[in-house]
């Protein structure tokens, strides 16, 4: 029989395990870091399980890449994190984000194993899902037991089954507006909390950064999430509805470089990755037309943004280049 292990990498297959191997790479520093600073003695096992399972994700991809005679992504190694650094975040928002990045974990692992074909690339996968899904539990469940979890909101469970039967339902510019819809809020939620996060994130790397350009690229993101915080919020508030906290003031007063600007960087332009993604799962789930559209209107701001800190990584020498299909016109130049 045939060893179907055999079988090329599909281009899909490629892009998720070069990028699972260059995100292994950054969790594998910043869970080195949170692991040197962490007091709490409850949040420690949970960054030794994630630091653990990065490794073993990276070791089961080297192995199916030395197969593949594909070149190893370089990513982050310890060159880029200073374990000696004063701490930076408070172990409660080392919590929620660790709850975040399993969220992501879980997302794009999804996709991947939605179109792997092999069964090696298949079976890692899988393994990544899965520990995407326990660390989601072993997060969630510190958090509801130190009582830091911070619920979505809740509304009436309806009385009966309706059906919509007025285009009013698609409205929201003029006239009276329909309540939100329990997806709606959702979404809104959720992307008050993801740019939260990213607001406490980033104000921590614009403090210990130590290059000017990065800085201002780093301010700037922190003004944009604080802009699409409020507009979010906003809507909630407009239907009587709590918006999740900040986490402004996890941050330590700590001006040392932790993470090297390359770091920083790349992590900040995986962030802005999800949350166009985000907004594109809003825009599809939310029929009121003021809400989509507020949406759409944030997407070329936000992309903008996005490929402004692409031009610093290139500038920089700081952006691997993944990997390509190839260039038939080149190639027949001989």
């Amino acid at each position: 029989m045939k060893d179907k292990t055999k079988i090329r990498l599909t281009a899909a297959e490629m892009s998720s395990l070069w990028f699972q191997y260059i995100n292994d790479t950054l969790a594998v520093c910043v869970n080195k870091y949170f692991l040197e600073k962490v007091e709490d003695t409850e949040v420690r096992p949970i960054i030794e399980w994630t630091l653990h399972i990065a490794k073993n994700n990276l070791s089961m991809m080297e192995d199916i890449f030395t197969k593949e005679k594909f070149p190893i992504p370089i990513g982050f190694t310890d060159q880029d994190v200073n374990l000696q650094a004063p701490k930076l975040f408070s172990d409660t928002f080392i919590l929620i984000y660790l709850q975040h990045m399993a969220i992501l974990a879980m997302r794009s692992n999804n996709a991947a194993l939605g179109l792997a074909t092999r069964p090696d690339v298949v079976t890692f996968h899988k393994r990544v899902l899965n520990a995407g899904v326990d660390g989601l539990d072993k997060t969630r469940e510190l958090m509801l037991k130190q009582g830091t979890y911070v619920r979505p909101p809740y509304i009436s469970t309806p009385d009966e089954v309706d059906f919509v039967e007025k285009q009013h339902f698609l409205g929201g510019f003029f006239g009276k507006k329909r309540s939100i819809t329990s997806m709606e809020i959702t979404h809104l939620f959720f992307n008050i909390q993801t740019n939260a996060i990213g607001k406490a994130l980033i104000t921590g790397f614009a403090q210990t950064s130590q290059n000017k350009e990065v800085k201002q690229y780093l301010l700037r993101g922190k003004h944009l999430s604080q802009k699409y915080i409020e507009i979010f919020s906003d809507f909630l508030v407009k239907e009587d509805l709590p918006a999740p906290m900040g986490w402004d003031s996890a941050v330590s007063d700590s001006t040392t470089s932790v993470f090297s600007d390359k770091l920083i960087m790349f992590h900040v332009s995986a962030m802005i990755a999800a949350g166009i993604g985000n907004f594109g799962m809003a825009i599809a789930t939310s029929p009121r037309r003021d809400l989509g559209l507020k949406y759409e209107s944030l997407i070329p701001e936000i992309s903008l943004y996005a490929e402004d800190g692409a031009n610093i990584m290139i500038k920089n020498g700081w952006m691997e280049e993944p990997p390509q299909a190839d260039d038939r016109e080149n190639l027949t130049k001989g």
